[in-house]
């Protein structure tokens, strides 16, 4: 399977995920799921890429307020 339809996949199953999370821990947990899978298939850190997905995913309501999810 080439990187290019792995990578696609993964974004598939990120774009499905994205909508998760009604607490900060879920969109934590969902921060760094996708951030982890999407660091597996470019090649690089899945560890360091769970951190950052994590990161995203805890401080997104901050960011975004009026976000769905956001309460």
């Amino acid at each position: 399977m080439s990187t290019t339809l792995r990578l696609l996949a993964v974004l598939g199953v990120a774009a499905t995920l994205s909508a998760c999370g009604d607490t900060d821990l879920e969109r934590t947990a969902t921060g760094a799921t996708i951030g982890a899978g999407i660091a597996a298939v470019t090649g690089e850190s899945a560890l360091n890429g769970a951190l950052i997905g994590g990161a995203a995913g805890a401080v997104s309501c901050s960011v975004a307020p009026g976000a769905p999810n956001c309460r």
